[in-house]
């Protein structure tokens, strides 16, 4: 299927028609279709096996869709639910730098990077600190900053929140909205915690692999907290 241009111009985000099925024969996602406006913070939403982890691991390239197309505009940066699957080195400015491997810096360079990502993040005093001595939430902003050392334009989020308890649940929501807005990048973040909803620019509603609803987020916590 071809994308109107014209689309993708708007979007960082364009999905049309994805279906996924496990070898089993389980379909996960059913024709599947969502676009995230550039520049800005979406939440996808939904009970457990909605679709929502599987979607992000479509958008990241980590699985294959049956059918159906998929355009990202821009660079992507992936945050796992739990950041110790991610943080694979001994520090936290050897855990970004390790990341710019590929890209074949110079050392000055590379330094700027990690310096000017944990900047972002509020941990720049946090370059020498070992990974095992930071909390879940500064685990989680490492993982960020990793991704914005990379020059990642697009956030994709998969429960970052999950791990952490009620006041580093909304810090951490809230560091990403600003780093969002700040830097022009865009985000989608998967939760089922409607108090995040308060966050967002807009927000898709998936069930059984659809998106049956989107857009004002405040819109669509009332009609969940209706229903629940």
């Amino acid at each position: 299927m071809l994308i109107d241009q014209s689309v993708i111009t708007d979007n960082a985000i364009n999905v049309r028609d994805l279906t996924f099925a496990w070898a089993s024969g389980e379909t996960v996602l059913d024709r599947c279709t969502l676009s995230v406006p550039k520049g800005e913070f979406w939440m996808l939403l939904g009970t457990n096996g909605s679709g929502k982890s599987t979607l992000l691991r479509l958008l990241a390239g980590l699985l294959k869709p049956k059918s159906g197309d998929i355009t990202i505009s821009d660079r992507l940066g992936f945050v796992f639910q739990n950041p110790d699957h991610q943080l694979v080195m001994p520090t936290v400015g050897a855990d970004i730098a390790f990341g710019l491997v590929s890209e074949n810096l110079t050392y000055p360079e590379t330094r700027q990077r990690v310096e000017s990502s944990l900047k972002a993040v509020n941990l720049a005093e946090m370059i020498r600190r070992p990974i095992y001595a930071l909390s879940g939430g500064q685990k989680q902003r490492v993982a960020i900053a990793g991704a914005i050392a990379r020059h990642a334009e697009v956030l994709l989020l998969d429960e970052p929140t999950a791990l952490l308890d009620g006041e580093n649940q909304l810090d951490l929501v809230a560091s990403v909205r600003d780093l969002v807005k700040q830097k022009n990048l865009t985000a989608l973040w998967v939760t089922h915690r409607l108090n995040e909803l308060d966050y967002a620019d807009g927000a898709f509603l998936l069930e059984r692999g659809q998106v049956i609803d989107k857009g004002d987020p405040m819109r669509l916590k009332k009609v969940l907290l209706e229903k629940s």
